[in-house]
């Protein structure tokens, strides 16, 4: 059938295998076609009513080796050892058609031995959110886990109130966390924690084979991706909500996603968690978190790394983002990096205009790049108020701007459409009552970002409002 379950069949005893439990009168709310090609899925997955059918049956390829992993996980700075797969089960691996592996992975599946006293269930409204945040962080260009179907059903799951229940498979290369290789070595499983650390590089990580340290060099590739995926969610201004380390990926990938957002007017130090009472995990904060969270993953690479080699790893951290960002971010304004001292003081500059005007990332960002340089004075300066301020700017930033021919490369880099909140909110309201075509025409918007049809679009407008919400972390 070109179902594989590697992780389950080599490491059996890092995890159980449970069943998965269907919802009641489960539906199909959103199938993606274009990633089932893309994952070069067998046949009958292929289309949406039979892979809903293999899920209700126990003896399919797809629930028989079904399988719940263990792991833990720093939560807002403290260790907890009793976490894992609560809900999710690792139905599958398939070779996608790049050659490269892919779990399917089911979330909503039902009670496992790591729900402690959870129902092991998810509510249509996180499970929406992560479907489409996924994918349009995929359209992006920020590398991330894939949406690749949403079930809704007839049960009512209790949270803060009574909601809808609800499924979806979602896809990633691995679904190994920091905190896989955290639990193994506070628990002092030296074997599991090695056997671990083996199946990783072997099956992900095959490059690091041949280095004189296969696990130092493990260490800096997940370094280095981290560093990269950081980057970009500061220069799309992404808020993940919830960094703990039990929700970063070995990938580099957005992974588990939460109360996630999008900025919508510039708050560096925005926080869209309602449980983050003291923000750590701020916009802003993003960057040094990553970071401190690297370091709690070295911890369990100290049996097999001299201090020195993870001192080189996590050294890379900091440069590899901030190159990164700066490129991103001066790419972004069309300006020179060759210039770069003038180049990051006008970029510094244009983000203290955003927050202090309280003005939206997204949208001026598109503006800027959709602006001609040759106007004088700035042409969107009618939506700031302290124009004269703006105008300075302006005169400095057309000055070092890159020649007009550069617009459609600009345009690539700044996106007209980005699943705010406000919109997944609307979108969540109408699935409640079984109607998706909000989903799917913010599904279709996000997977072309960058189209100038969308900037006409209402999906391209800020919010009315420019207070950001608050989200649940319940799902």
């Amino acid at each position: 059938m070109g179902l594989l379950n590697r992780y389950a069949e080599t490491l059996s005893e890092l995890g159980s295998f449970v069943l998965p439990a269907p919802l009641k009168d489960m539906r199909v709310g959103l199938f993606n076609t274009t990633l089932a090609k893309e994952l070069a899925l067998p046949e009958p997955l292929m289309q949406s009513q039979s892979l809903l059918d293999w899920l209700h049956s126990p003896v399919t390829p797809l629930t028989q080796r079904a399988f719940a992993q263990k792991y833990g996980g720093h939560q807002f700075g403290q260790w907890n050892p009793e976490l894992g797969d609560g809900r999710g089960l690792l139905l599958a691996e398939v070779i996608d058609l790049n050659a490269q592996p892919q779990d399917l992975h089911l979330k909503g599946a039902g009670p496992t031995p790591y729900s402690r006293h959870a129902d092991g269930r998810a509510v249509l409204r996180s499970t929406l959110r992560e479907y489409i945040g996924a994918e349009a962080l995929h359209y992006l260009g920020i590398p991330s886990s894939r949406s690749l179907c949403l079930f809704t059903s007839a049960d009512t799951i209790y949270r803060e109130r009574a909601e809808t229940g609800a499924m979806m498979i979602r896809t990633a290369p691995s679904h190994i966390r920091f905190g896989h290789f955290e639990y193994y070595f506070y628990a002092s499983q030296t074997d599991k924690l090695q056997r671990l650390l083996d199946f990783t590089i072997e099956h992900h990580f095959a490059e690091c084979k041949e280095a004189t340290n296969p696990y130092a060099a493990l260490l800096g590739a997940v370094v280095r991706r981290t560093a990269r995926l950081v980057a970009l969610w500061q220069t799309h201004g992404f808020v993940h909500g919830v960094m703990n380390t039990d929700n970063m990926s070995i990938h580099g990938i957005t992974f588990d996603y939460g109360p996630f957002a999008f900025l919508d007017s510039y708050e560096s130090g925005a926080v869209f968690n309602h449980s983050d009472h003291q923000g750590r995990y701020a916009f802003n904060q993003q960057p040094g978190i990553a970071l401190w969270n690297l370091n709690a993953l070295a911890h369990a690479f100290s049996g097999h790394c001299s201090v020195d080699e993870i001192k080189a790893a996590l050294s890379t951290f900091e440069p590899n983002f901030i190159s990164q960002y700066q490129h991103l971010m001066l790419s972004r304004m069309g300006l020179e990096t060759s210039e770069q001292e003038q180049s990051l003081a006008l970029m510094q500059s244009w983000l203290q205009i955003l927050e202090t005007e309280n003005q939206d990332y997204t949208y001026n960002f598109r503006h800027l790049a959709l602006a001609d340089v040759s106007c004088i004075p700035c042409p969107f300066r009618d939506t700031f108020v302290d124009r004269e301020k703006l105008d300075t700017w302006w005169e400095s930033y057309r000055q070092l701007r890159l020649v007009r021919e550069d617009e459609p490369q600009l345009l690539s880099l700044n996106p007209a459409v980005i699943p705010r909140t406000h919109l997944l909110q609307q979108a969540i309201e109408l699935a409640e009552k079984g109607d998706f075509s909000l989903s799917e025409a913010l599904l279709e918007a996000t997977s072309t970002p960058f189209d100038t049809k969308w900037d006409i679009h209402p999906f391209s407008k800020p919010p009315s409002s420019s207070t950001h919400t608050s989200l649940s972390c319940s799902s």
